[in-house]
């Protein structure tokens, strides 16, 4: 291989580290996503929500954002994010920590919605607080959905870039020619 292709592939074992964190936040953020229900079985908002339960959805995302983030400004620091292929994935790995802090600060909302909603007694100031409580949490969980296909999506370009090493593995030892025969001791080599 030249020199300067070289310089631009990542290596197979940062890549298959990277590919595995990827995948288990990747899960995480779409678990939680699926997990943190705010109504009932019947689609109803519940009549007293949980204040200590949406504050709890806060802390997991603020947590979740964070190894984001880490994971992100790690990647950023690595000589990797300057390939072309290394570059793709530092987008995706932005987008994602973009989309995971915006999902805390929705659930935050959400819980300071429900706060308020558990101390009025106007109907109208609780339909209100209802519906935006409800809108706040279901955009937290739309915003950590787009955090795990981001996660997914530099998951992919790391995996595509895996294999564009394979093919070149291979065609690089097609092009060796063979190594001539080892001379015979005492004799020509033929």
């Amino acid at each position: 291989m030249k020199p300067g292709f070289e310089r631009e592939l990542i290596p197979r074992d940062d890549a298959l580290h990277l590919i595995g964190a990827l995948n288990v936040m990747k899960d995480k953020a779409h678990n939680a996503a699926h997990r943190w229900e705010l109504l009932d079985e019947d689609g109803h908002v519940p009549a007293m929500p949980s204040y200590t339960v949406l504050l709890q959805h806060v802390t997991d995302a603020q947590d979740f954002s964070r190894d984001v983030l880490r994971l992100t400004a790690e990647f950023a620091r690595s000589p990797h994010h300057t390939t072309r292929d290394g570059g793709a994935v530092l987008k995706h790995l932005a987008v994602a920590t973009t989309m995971s802090s915006y999902a805390a600060s929705y659930f935050a909302e959400s819980a300071e919605h429900a706060l308020a909603l558990l101390q009025s007694t106007n109907p109208a100031d609780r339909q209100y607080l209802s519906n935006n409580m409800v809108h706040d949490h279901a955009t937290g969980r739309a915003y950590l959905r787009r955090t795990s296909e981001s996660l997914r999506d530099a998951g992919k370009e790391l995996e595509d870039h895996l294999g564009l090493q394979r093919s070149l593995a291979q065609l690089t030892r097609q092009e060796t020619p063979p190594a001539p025969p080892a001379p015979r001791p005492g004799g020509r080599p033929r």
